[in-house]
Formats: C-alpha cells, structure tokens, sequence
C-alpha cells in the first residue's frame, strides 16, 4: 500500500519565460508531482513524516490521521520545539485533553486546537459520545519571525469555524471566509473539505505558494489533468502555478494544505516529539536521514 509516482523537473531554460497571466493560471491545470498512501499503524495513520516527504512540504512537517473506537485511551502527548506548532482538527467524536494547567476541556467534532511551544498537552480520546473519534494532527514550522514568540493555545469551537461553500477555514482565507487563527500562521492556508458524490471544486493558491497538497480521509478525489487521490493517500502538487480542479468520487472529505515553503530547515530535532505518533519508527527515520547524508540510499 505504499506507493510514489515523481515528475521529473524540466529541463532548464536558457532565458526564463515570462511570468504566465492570471488567465493562464487559473486555466492551466496544477498537476501531482508525488502520491503517496500513508502509513498505517494501529489506528493512526501518518501522512507527512519529517524524515520523508516533510522535507519536501515544509513549513508542513507533520500530518497524520487517527480513528479510535469510542472510549477511553491515551492518544497522544505534544510536546512541541521551538519553532514548531500543533494543530489538531477533529472531524467526528469528542477529543479530551487536558492543558499546561491542568485543565480537562474537550474538543467536539469541527473545533481545533492549536498549540505553540511552551505548552504540553496530553490528549485521550473522550468518552463523551458513542461516535468513533477521527481527527487530523497537523505540526507547522513556524517562520523566524515568531519562533520567538510566547506560547499561545487556542480553541476554535465548530461555530467559530468560518465557511465559504463546502470549505471550512482552519487556517487562511478562501473567498470571504477566514480563520480566526489568521495571526498565529500568517500566509499559510489550511481547509477541511467535504463534497458530494460527483461535486466539483477548484482551488488557485496564492501567488507566493509554492508547496500544496491534499490527503483524504474519507471517499476520493479526481483531477481534472487525471490523477487520483482516495482514501488515506496524499497528493503532493509540483511547484508550478495553475488551477486545482477534482471532482468527488463517493461522499469525500479531505484537507489541504498550502504555503510558501520555508528556506530554512526545520526537520531536525523533533523526533522525540513524535514518538507517540510513530513507535518504531523514529530510528528508521535517524538512520535513512543519515544514509542520505553519506549519499546513500
């Protein structure tokens, strides 16, 4: 279940073309340059790793998907670097956790929880609904300007979520809508999805954005310029600006996430972060990080 198909770079050019016309951007189709399925372990499957393609989606360091059965277990505990934040984005069930302080709160399904260095938080999946929880995990590199910056957690319930369409806002703006957490991730977009069968959506990034991806949790997608992306997979789209344009296979929900990639990197360092996201597999990622650096594979 684990798959990769890369687009080779175009050759170079002897003079670089003009910058294409909004018309031309929003006509050209923006092709998948990687697909991929995740890695499935337990109920947790991890879609972005730092020693894997997190090296190519920066400031995107981290995403991985969970399904727990109702009831009570332990399921993660964060604690973030500097430079690094967590946002967890429940789609269904309840999320408890408890704060830096000691408080218990929880996470209903369509609130998000985001948390900066300086916290550390234990999250257990909540007894509160018979509903299965399913959530999204998502770690950020921060841009230097704020890695300095004091602590925040926040809390978005469901209806402070703002939405345009079929699309809700978790961070960034798509058409009128945007997210109240716009000043903590400034220039970064990130939507939850949700389409139905046969439903058609478009999506242009911003001028400056260079790294954008999808990954599906629920149905699948189908582009127009041909790929497809189901279930637990993630697309990783070229640099190249164009339009996104899929249609829905089957009731589907996806997130998708764009940015300017960042200069400096920022994977090293934060795998004892994720132990509890992926047991097992932080010395592999130790050892082929390291393989690479020798020019081995």
């Amino acid at each position: 279940m684990f798959g990769i198909d890369i687009l080779t770079a175009p050759p170079k050019r002897e003079r670089a073309p003009a910058a294409p016309s909004l018309a031309e951007v929003t006509t050209r189709a923006r092709r998948i340059a990687l697909l991929r399925s995740g890695r499935r372990r337990g109920p947790i499957t991890r879609l972005i790793t730092p020693w894997d393609i997190g090296e190519l989606t920066q400031p995107f360091l981290f995403l991985g998907y969970c399904e727990f059965a109702p009831g009570w277990r332990p399921l993660l505990a964060v604690h973030p670097q500097p430079g690094v934040a967590t946002l967890t984005l429940v789609l269904s069930g309840t999320l408890g956790y408890e704060d830096a302080i000691g408080n218990e709160r929880t996470i209903t399904a369509g609130g998000v929880k985001w948390t900066t260095p300086g916290e550390r938080v234990r999250h257990d999946s909540g007894r509160a609904t018979d509903e299965p929880l399913r959530a999204f995990q998502l770690w950020m590199g921060l841009p230097p300007a704020l890695e300095s910056s004091a602590a925040e957690s926040r809390y978005l319930a469901p209806h402070e979520v703002q939405e345009e369409g079929p699309v809700r806002v978790i961070l960034g703006q798509f058409g009128q809508a945007r997210s109240g957490l716009a000043h903590v991730a400034p220039d970064i977009n990130y939507f939850h999805v949700r389409l139905r069968d046969g439903e058609h959506w478009r999506y242009v990034a911003p001028d400056r954005h260079n790294v954008t991806w999808l990954a599906v949790d629920r149905g699948g997608v189908r582009l127009r310029e041909g790929a497809r992306v189901y279930w637990e997979q993630i697309g990783l789209f070229g640099d190249s600006r164009g339009v996104i344009e899929l249609q829905a296979d089957g009731e589907t929900s996806f997130v998708l996430g764009s940015a300017r990639r960042l200069a400096h990197p920022l994977v090293q360092g934060i795998d004892a972060a994720l132990a509890a996201w992926t047991p097992g597999e932080v010395e592999r990622g130790r050892v082929a990080r390291r393989r690479r650096g020798q020019g081995r594979r």
